[in-house]
């Protein structure tokens, strides 16, 4: 790994900066290198990445010193978002939704996030609506894969916490 790495400057650098008698060194400090072991990121041009999917993985860093954030490969393969609404049961907590996702999906659900909500003014009954990211990490999804991941997660959600879709 290269670490503190330098060299000589080339001389038409110098010449065209005006410094033709001159010679000139070129030092780098090699810190994505040193964060790439640290961090047991891959490849060094993630870390010029605008993926939010990367940058996110380091979000408070500064702030807990000490703490070990392993880098989390990335899926190069594309996302399929579906989204389910529901009335909510009175006792139905947050958790409960990613669990009965997690059963049905396992890691090609990569992220489940809650939309929005909404008030009956009538019947005060409360619905939610989440948003699902399906993505696997060897292969492009097929859309009838995931409609069927979806079909057995709106199920699953119907039997195991008894919701009432929308």
């Amino acid at each position: 790994m290269e670490v503190l790495g330098c060299g000589v400057m080339r001389q038409g650098i110098l010449q065209n900066a005006g410094l033709t008698s001159h010679s000139g060194w070129a030092f780098g400090m090699g810190l994505e290198r040193l964060a790439m072991v640290l961090f047991d990121v891959p490849d060094i041009r993630l870390f010029w990445s605008r993926d939010a999917r990367f940058l996110r993985q380091f979000q408070g860093v500064k702030e807990r010193p000490g703490t070990r954030v392993k880098f989390q490969a990335l899926s190069r393969f594309p996302v399929c978002y579906k989204d389910v609404a529901f009335w909510q049961p009175d006792d139905l907590h947050e958790n409960d939704v990613h669990e009965v996702l997690r059963d049905v999906a396992g890691d090609l659900a990569e992220s489940l996030v809650l939309q929005s909500t909404f008030d009956h003014p009538k019947t005060g009954r409360r619905s939610r609506c989440y948003r699902v990211c399906y993505r696997s990490m060897e292969r492009t999804l097929t859309n009838a894969e995931v409609d069927r991941l979806q079909a057995a997660f709106c199920a699953a959600l119907v039997d195991r916490l008894h919701v009432v879709l929308r």
